[in-house]
């Protein structure tokens, strides 16, 4: 319904309600006359009686205007016409609805965006969109306004077309029965583009020797940069910058439309106008493209001279080849195709970002996308192919990345011969890249943690395991019924151990026993072990590089990652189908000059020995690489792998203070024939100690004769029941505690102790706590801390001197030697400053 449609209607009910009262009354004197005469039979009297109703009724009719006539004016009917012109001259969508939400009146904008099939609330722009005009309308009724500053209407059968509206309802009317709604378009804050390009510098001058001139306007047709070369030919001045002055200002056109440079008239040389949009264009509310005009632009002018537009004689490739060297040098992806589809051309920057260096473009672009895409990619390339030259842009999502939606803009083109599509593509590479790998390092962060947690509550039911099993062994011997049974408890949890070992790996939380050592060393040690592992179908090659610089790890975890590496590349071998290959060992010194030559940006530039190895395996998939160092990730069947065995390098790499990289090994035509996982460990460059001598520790633990008092300070009842058996078998007089607060108690009831064995973490007051309260009683006390987290973290977060640990879980062979141990030193060491 028009808004003139309703004003007619309003009026023309207006009207008859106007004459119906006086024409009931005019009837009912001729019916009551007629009577009179019907019944008398005299006519005079008839009349006389209707001429005398007549007079009266006159007077009564008069006296009821005069008293009545203000109020009557107060409540005269609205001039609809009136209103109409108000409504459009608001410049907003206006309508008016009453109680049944009956569309009573709208103004021409409304009818535009919105349509007349329907009356707000229930308009066409998406179910959100309609619940909340609902709920302003209930907002409205109630209060007498509601509003939003933000409502987002969808349109299309997809949705693919959205737009910002701000929303107004006023409560209206005599009985207040009528709700008048304005609707406005939100403007989208453009992005300034200018500030991403420069044609000012060396970028212009290289497109002045091509015989094109460049210029950035506004979306106003203002210059706000040009090139020396533009300057020069528009005002004879190369150093002029122009800013501010109107773009065509400096162009004229003849009567065959050719474009010219004013300053140089028409004795100069013709000018091809190429308009390169710098942002994406809006969209209206039906879907179309508002026009270039609406983002700002870079003004190509082309001599004539330069042949743009020969292509219109020599076909798409003659098209195509005038405008590449100008494309390639431009900072975004550039692409043409041509009316069917078909790629023309696409330059580096276009190539970069689809991954597609080396390789060149595929035939068409939906051999790009991912199979949902293709349909929606065809057609829009084919319109803009085939329709007027029109712009905009659209979601994709590559088939190698399906996952990172990246926005393709399209735009038609004309009078490049068969050209007819340009596509262009931000490089986004770089920033794609640099997001993963911030994810995968939060990921690996959180999970790491999580594994951290894990593991230490598990070392402590594993510290009992083995600790019960090893006190049932010693009242069993070989032979018994029982003894195999409890042997292989003992070795399942020692896999178990071992496993949390890897956990602890990947969180960074092992506890590392760091020695310097020499890798060939350490390869050697393992070399039996991995030939017996990849059997005799895969050649196992090492080979050591000379003069090769010491390096401060843990000569088994080292073992570990060598083992994890090889194991790795024989699945590899297996998986790719050969049955058959070789794996490569391989060790080498890289000085920090070479470092420096490489450019990386991860590693340092240090002295490096570094550990290579290398299978002629099928390769890594392009999409498993990002993925390779997550735990529990793995490619094998289920049940066939836990996924840590990479995860467990890479944490123990880290943790040394080292670097691991990957990369596939490429044939010649590109494809890749095998993997390489490279280690860098940086060299040690303090004195070699010697490997064979024992440490005090062992030395003391070898002399201590056994006894003394110890406190036991552990939270768990099974590690302490465990640890408690342990060290009395072994002589020690021991007072267990479940927590911190009875042990701190002990002292100040007066006890004293040779040695504190206590755990770290415990609800309540935790070890280094209670430690730090006996050592105000006792300060001279020695302490072992038992713990299932890493020592070096442990140390650095316990601020306690002359402390001494053990990892769990133990042995109670381990446990008895290290509290012999460290009871021998502090005896050695009290005796020593007795002397002095």
């Amino acid at each position: 319904m028009s808004a003139k449609e309703g004003a007619g209607k309003m009026l023309a009910q207006s009207q008859r309600s106007e004459y119906a009262v006086p024409a009931i009354v005019a009837i009912a004197l001729l019916v009551s006359a007629a009577l009179l005469w019907f019944l008398s039979g005299q006519l005079i009297l008839a009349v006389a009686y209707l001429l005398g109703l007549a007079v009266i009724l006159g007077g009564i009719y008069a006296m009821q205007r005069i008293t009545t006539a203000p109020h009557e004016q107060s409540l005269a009917s609205p001039d609809w016409s009136v209103t109409v012109t108000a409504l459009e001259q608001t410049g907003e969508a206006v309508a008016i609805t009453d109680r049944a939400n009956r569309l009573t009146c709208a103004s021409k904008d409304f009818v535009e965006w919105f349509g007349v099939e329907t009356s707000p609330p229930v308009l066409n722009i998406g179910r959100a969109s309609q619940e909340e005009l609902a709920k302003l309308a209930r907002t409205a009724w109630r209060d007498g306004s509601a509003s939003a500053e933000k409502l987002t209407a969808e349109y299309g059968s997809r949705q693919a077309v959205s737009e910002v509206f701000w929303v107004r309802i006023e409560r209206a009317g005599r009985g207040e029965d009528h709700l008048i709604w304005r609707f406005g378009r939100v403007e989208d804050e453009t992005v300034d583009a200018l500030t991403r390009y420069d044609v000012t510098g060396p970028f212009g001058a290289m497109l002045t020797r091509a015989g094109i001139e460049a210029a950035i306007t506004d979306t106003d047709g203002i210059v706000r940069q040009v090139s020396a070369g533009f300057a020069e030919r528009a005002s004879g001045d190369g150093k002029a910058t122009l800013v501010g002055q109107d773009f065509v200002s400096f162009l004229r056109s003849d009567g065959r439309d050719r474009i010219f440079f004013a300053r140089e008239g028409r004795g100069g040389t013709p000018q091809t106008l190429i308009h390169v949009p710098l942002d994406a264009p809006k969209q209206g509310s039906s879907g179309d493209i508002t026009g270039p005009q609406e983002a700002p632009s870079l003004m190509l002018l082309v001599d004539g001279g330069v042949g743009v537009g020969g292509g219109m004689d020599g076909g798409a490739a003659a098209g195509v080849a005038q405008l590449e060297a100008l494309l390639a040098q431009l900072p975004l992806g550039l692409a043409m195709t041509d009316r069917d589809g078909r790629f023309l051309f696409g330059n580096d920057a276009f190539l970069r970002s689809i991954d597609r260096e080396g390789r060149g473009l595929p035939p068409f672009p939906t051999d790009l996308v991912v199979r949902e895409d293709k349909p929606a990619l065809s057609d829009a390339v084919r319109r803009y192919g085939r329709g007027p030259a029109t712009q905009g842009d659209m979601a994709i999502r590559f088939a190698d990345r399906p996952d990172e939606p990246v926005s393709l803009g399209m735009a038609g083109v004309r009078g490049l011969g068969e050209a007819a599509v340009l596509l262009s593509l931000a490089d986004s590479s770089e920033e794609t890249q640099l997001k993963r790998q911030v994810a995968q390092a939060t990921k690996m962060q959180a999970v790491g943690q999580l594994a951290g947690g894990v593991a230490h509550d598990f070392n402590n039911v594993l510290t009992a395991i083995i600790g019960t099993c090893d006190l049932m062994l010693l009242r069993h011997t070989p032979g018994d019924s029982d003894y195999d049974d409890i042997q292989q408890i003992r070795a399942n949890s020692s896999r178990a151990a071992a496993l949390t070992r890897q956990l602890l790996a990947f969180s960074r939380q092992q506890t590392l026993r760091p020695e310097i050592i020499q890798i060939p060393d350490v390869v050697s040690e393992v070399g039996p072990l991995i030939t017996r592992l990849l059997g005799s179908k895969i050649q196992y090659k090492v080979q050591h590089d000379r003069d090769l610089g010491h390096v401060r790890a843990d000569p088994q975890q080292l073992e570990q990652v060598i083992m994890n590496l090889a194991v790795n590349a024989r699945d590899a071998i297996h998986s790719s189908g050969n049955g058959s290959g070789r794996i490569s060992l391989l060790t080498r010194r890289v000085a920090a000059e070479d470092v420096e030559k490489m450019g990386s940006d991860v590693l340092p530039a240090a002295d490096y020995t570094v550990l290579v190895m290398q299978d002629n395996g099928g390769g890594i998939p392009s999409e498993v690489m990002p993925k390779l160092f997550e735990p529990f990730f793995t490619t094998k069947d289920q049940g066939k792998g836990t996924g840590l065995g990479l995860s467990t390098v890479y944490g123990i790499v880290k943790q040394s203070g080292g670097f691991i990289f990957v990369n596939n090994i490429k044939d010649q035509e590109g494809k890749p024939k095998g993997a390489r996982f490279t280690v860098y460990l940086p060299v040690y460059k303090g004195a070699i100690p010697d490997r064979k001598a024992d440490t005090p520790e062992q030395v003391a633990s070898s002399e201590w004769s056994g006894g003394g008092s110890v406190l036991l300070v552990e939270d768990e009842d099974m590690v302490r029941a465990v640890a408690e058996r342990s060290l009395s078998r072994a002589g020690y007089d021991v007072t267990a505690c479940a927590d911190g607060e009875e042990g701190l108690a002990e002292y100040e009831k007066g006890a004293r102790f040779d040695l504190i064995v206590s755990d770290v973490v415990m609800p309540g007051m935790d070890g280094p706590a209670m430690v730090r309260g006996i050592r105000k009683i006792d300060k001279d006390v020695p302490v072992l801390f038992m713990s299932g987290y890493a020592e070096e973290q442990l140390r650095k977060d316990i601020d306690v001197p002359e402390m001494h640990f053990i990892p769990k879980p133990f042995s109670v062979k381990e446990i008895s030697a290290k509290v012999g141990g460290v009871m021998g030193n502090s005896k050695t060491a009290k005796k020593a400053e007795t002397a002095s």
